[in-house]
Order: C-alpha cells, then sequence, then structure tokens
C-alpha cells in the first residue's frame, strides 16, 4: 500500500519519515554489513545504523505518547518536540561510527526545523536549509572528513537539493538522487572500496534514509539503484520497488594487507560536559587513535575513538566530564586492520545468558556470572535491536533472556522472536527485576539439558519476591494513597505498598511486609543515591528480627531505584 504522502514537515511527518527509516534500514541491515569495509571491516554497519534509527523512532513515539495522554494536551506535538526527540533518541542511541554520524545529520537538520519564528522551517526551503546544516556539521564533527564516505554523500544531498526548487517533495527527491548518485562514485574515490568493489557502507544507508523522507512526502517510493563493480545504472521509478539501492556482484574481499596496523578497541561512550572540556577532549582523543566522531552539544555528547589504550580514552572522558554507558569493543581475532587472511571462525558456545541490568555495578556482578548484559540507565530502556545485537553477541546455539524489568516483556519478546527467525534457540524468562534474575543466575548450570535450566532458572526468579525503594516525581494516586512529589515509595511485586518521608524507615517497612511471609536469602541493591547507612540497618534488623535469613548486598550504581530487595 502506497505510503499516504505529507505536504509540509510537521511532527507527523517526522514521525512518519523515522518510521519509513527504520523499515529500510531494517530491510538493508544485512546487505550493508555485507559490504562494510571502512573504517574497519567489522561488519556491523547496517545494524548500528538500525539500531540508532530505532533508538530515534523510540523517542519519537514516546513524545506522541505523551501528548496522547490525559485531558488538557495537543493533538499532536509540535514540529519542535518531534525533531528534538528525534535527535535526542538517536544521540543517546548512536552505535559505531556510522551511527553517531547518522545521528549528527539528524541534529544538524532538527536544527534547521525546530527554530520558532514567523517563518518555521517546513516547506522546501526549510528543508533544503536542513539537509545543508545536517551535511555540514556532521563534517564538522569528524576529526580527519574521509571523501567516498558517507559524508560525501550527504555533501552531495545538501548540494542537489539547494539546486531544486519546490515543495518539500521536489526537494527530497532532489537530495535522494544528489545522494545516490554520489553512492555510485565512492569507489573512485576511496581505494579500499575499490579494491573490495564495493559502494560505501554508511553512505548505502543514508541513501536508505533519504529514499524514506522522499515516500514521507511524496507516497512512492524512489528507483532503484543498481551498483555493479563499482559503476551504476538506474532503474525505472516504481512504487513496488523493494528497496531503493541494490549492490550486485560486490561481495567485499578481504581487505588488503597493506591495511595493517590499526587500533585495537572501539570506545563508545555518552558524556555530560561543557562544549569548552570536548574542544580538549577531542585533541586528546585525536592524539590517542583514529575514526574520531564526538556529535552532540548542549552538554550532552556521543563520543566514539578507536585506540589502542581504551582506558586512556575513557579517562579523557572523566577529565572532560561525566562519561556513561560506556561501551568497549576490542576487534580480537576479528580485528579487520592486521590482517587481510583468512580468520577461523570463532565456534557458537552452546549456551549463554543475555540480560538487561539497572546500573555499573550489577552490570559487573552479571558479566563475573558470565551474563553478556545489556546496560539500561534511568529513563533509557533498551530497544529490541539492542537485545537482538546482545544475543547475537553471546554467540551461542541457545540463549536464555533476563529482562528484568516487566515493562520490556514486550519489547524481549520481539526480539526472542527475531532471534529465532535467525535460527537461535531463545527461551524468554519473564523476570520482572535485576533480584530476579540474579536468582536465576544462581542456578544456572550449562551442562544440563536447555529446558531443564530454563525451568530451574524460571522457577528460581518465580520464588523470588522484589520491591524497590524509589522518590515520587509527581502527585499521584496509588494502592497505598495519595503521594506527593517527593515522598518516598516502597514498592512490592510492583505495587506501591509504603509511603513515607525517610528512605530507611520505608525500606525497613517494606523488607518487614516481605518478610513476614517467610524467606531464607535477603538481596540488597544499593544504588548510588541511597544513604550508606540503610544497608547497616536493614542488615542488623534482619539478623536481630528473623533467624535464619541471610543477607547479601550490592552496589547497583546508577540504576534509578534508590534500592532494590529480593527475598527467596
Amino acid at each position: 500500500m502506497a505510503q499516504v504522502p505529507q505536504t509540509f514537515f510537521d511532527a507527523l511527518a517526522v514521525r512518519t519519515w523515522c518510521g519509513l527509516a527504520l523499515t529500510a534500514l531494517g530491510r538493508a541491515r544485512e546487505e550493508i554489513d555485507a559490504i562494510n569495509v571502512f573504517p574497519v571491516a567489522d561488519g556491523d554497519t547496517g545494524t548500528n545504523l538500525y539500531l540508532t534509527m530505532e533508538s530515534a523512532v523510540t523517542a519519537v513515539e514516546a513524545v506522541f505518547a505523551a501528548h496522547e495522554m490525559g485531558p488538557g494536551t495537543p493533538e499532536k506535538p509540535t514540529l519542535a518536540d518531534a525533531t528534538h526527540a528525534m535527535a535526542h533518541g538517536a544521540l543517546i542511541g548512536a552505535r559505531g561510527n556510522s551511527g553517531t554520524i547518522l545521528a549528527q545529520l539528524l541534529r544538524g537538520m532538527a536544527q534547521v526545523l525546530a527554530v520558532d519564528g514567523e517563518t518555521p522551517h517546513t516547506d522546501g526551503s526549510g528543508l533544503r536549509l536542513a539537509l545543508r546544516r545536517a551535511a555540514d556539521s556532521a563534517r564538522q564533527a569528524v576529526a580527519h572528513p574521509v571523501e567516498g564516505t558517507v559524508l560525501s554523500v550527504a555533501s552531495a544531498a545538501a548540494d542537489a537539493a539547494e539546486e531544486a526548487e519546490g515543495d518539500c517533495g521536489t526537494v527530497a527527491r532532489a537530495a535522494y538522487e544528489g545522494a545516490r548518485t554520489a553512492l555510485a562514485e565512492t569507489p573512485g574515490q576511496l581505494a579500499v572500496l575499490d579494491r573490495a568493489g564495493v559502494v560505501d557502507a554508511g553512505g548505502r544507508g543514508l541513501v536508505a534514509v533519504l529514499a524514506a523522507l522522499v515516500e514521507t512526502f511524496t507516497g512512492e517510493t524512489p528507483g532503484a539503484v543498481v551498483v555493479v563493480g563499482g559503476h551504476a545504472r538506474v532503474e525505472a521509478d516504481t512504487a513496488a520497488a523493494a528497496d531503493p539501492v541494490a549492490i550486485e556482484e560486490c561481495a567485499p574481499s578481504s581487505p588488503d594487507s597493506s591495511e595493517e596496523g590499526g587500533p585495537a578497541y572501539e570506545v563508545i561512550y555518552l558524556l555530560e560536559a561543557e562544549d569548552a572540556a570536548v574542544t580538549r577532549l577531542r585533541a586528546r582523543l585525536d592524539a590517542l587513535g583514529d575514526s574520531l566522531v564526538v556529535v552532540g552539544g548542549d552538554g550532552l555528547w556521543n563520543v566514539h575513538v578507536h585506540v589502542d589504550d581504551a582506558g586512556a580514552a575513557v579517562e579523557a572522558g572523566v577529565e572532560a566530564g561525566r562519561p556513561y554507558r560506556i561501551r568497549i569493543t576490542h576487534f580480537g581475532l576479528d580485528d579487520v586492520h592486521t590482517t587481510g587472511a583468512e580468520r577461523p571462525p570463532r565456534e557458537p558456545a552452546q549456551r549463554a545468558v543475555v540480560a538487561v541490568v539497572p546500573g555499573e555495578g550489577l552490570a559487573g556482578l552479571y558479566t563475573e556470572a558470565g551474563a553478556t548484559i545489556v546496560l539500561a540507565r534511568p529513563g533509557e530502556p533498551p530497544a529490541s535491536g539492542e537485545l537482538v545485537e546482545a544475543v547475537r553477541r553471546a554467540h551461542a546455539r541457545e540463549v536464555v533472556l533476563l529482562p528484568n524489568d516487566a515493562d520490556l516483556r514486550h519489547t524481549a519478546a520481539a526480539a526472542a522472536e527475531q532471534a529465532r527467525a535467525e535460527g537461535i534457540r531463545v527461551a524468554l524468562i519473564p523476570t520482572r527485576s535485576a533480584v530476579q534474575g540474579i536468582a536465576a543466575l544462581a542456578v544456572h548450570e550449562p551442562e544440563r539439558r536447555f529446558d531443564e535450566d530454563v525451568v530451574s532458572m524460571t522457577s528460581a526468579a518465580g520464588a523470588t519476591r522484589y520491591a524497590e525503594v524509589a522518590v515520587a516525581e509527581r502527585q499521584s494516586w496509588t494502592m497505598a494513597g495519595i503521594c506527593q512529589a517527593g515522598d518516598v515509595l516502597g514498592l512490592i511485586d510492583g505495587d506501591v505498598a509504603v509511603i513515607g518521608s525517610d528512605v530507611t524507615s520505608t525500606a525497613e517497612a517494606v523488607l518487614d511486609r516481605m518478610l513476614s511471609a517467610g524467606g531464607e536469602l535477603v538481596t540488597l541493591v544499593l544504588g548510588d543515591d541511597a544513604p550508606d547507612s540503610v544497608t547497616a540497618r536493614l542488615e542488623a534488623r534482619v539478623r536481630e528480627g528473623y533467624l535464619a535469613v541471610d543477607t547479601v548486598v550490592y552496589r547497583g550504581g546508577r540504576q534509578g531505584a534508590l534500592l532494590l530487595i529480593g527475598v527467596e
């Protein structure tokens, strides 16, 4: 069914475009991964672009959902609301070199489209300005821009758009035409692409995103470009075209052995820092490694770099501000910087556990227990694509998935279904708290039959009651009465059971209620914002009032809740 076209850029157009772009990147993901040879032939450009756009879509949908709640809210968010959400979602979810650049492209567009004033940029001329700002800001974010990459494709799209006169559909189509022409020229600009017989993977992804922009404003899917051996031919436009660009007869060859000697680690993190500190950080990271991309602004940045000393890259972030959501990937046996020789494929493990955890402290605990973890920051739940990526990263034939959050059940189910479609046997255990996940991990035995292991882990999780102590953000009705902003809430099995004014006394009341039904082990997970004295008080209460009940305490880090409690 053809897409109903938008006539100008408003919040609904942003929502439509992001959704269509995500679909296009999902369809092209494996193909883009397969042609990924620059800057590192690690085969994940398509996946990183998809995950970045998925984060943008999630943020935009959240804005629309917020405007649909309750009386007195507008029917839909403003263009500024939607574009800010798109840019912020892409920034916090950006993955890899390509995803980071895509995030800056979207941020550049948002800076133009979100401007308030007498002449909002909602028509064709506004789109031309947005595409130019996007291309220029992305180029500025890269420490050493290279032609023949997504930067060249973005610049060509902006150049073509500036020559177009007309509405958003006309400008979007011109940008798309300019981008696909530039994409076909990338092998002639970058030797590594020419040797491998492919176009640039990041540029290929941008063409898919621009094709979605054309469909948003015209209702038509643009014609396909078929690239064969670095030369392009253009097929006729058709609304039934399944894919805007098809790559034929150009499976990437091994990188030439002259491409030796690159850094061993990819380091990515979000950073809260001032502009001046980021300027110094750029200089320091540029001296440490390559493929440096720093995007963002207004105090929040996404940092991507390839280095040999991952610790030094993180320390540089600590000196600049507060880094978090830190991801360090060792290229290892798959280090395509170092050799073009054939590498033996890594044999899949028989079984693995993938778990979502709410803080750095628990991430360490779960990792020590052998789990592959997905870190969920407060207010930033992982998307299904991120869970699928973690399942792939676990590299096992059988995977036990622990979402550790009742709100993630649908996301985890979608991820499990996708992984099963890829031939991985996945069992989803519906853990609703990280303490239930700890209980499940404690009885995990990889040597058992898969079904037996899953049953044992499910039973252990189900036998663990869970609670959390948190601070109310606003006035609301609860099962324990009306709470005010700033009240301390004690939630047992997801429902508010205690409303108090003091963290320690509220936690004691929650623990007493939980232990009134019996128990043998109490697990306490202390968040960064909880008073240090609370665990000592709770341990003493268990020791004095509940014989034969043991207590174990963990540091959870920045986990949202002040305290997590498990009783089993």
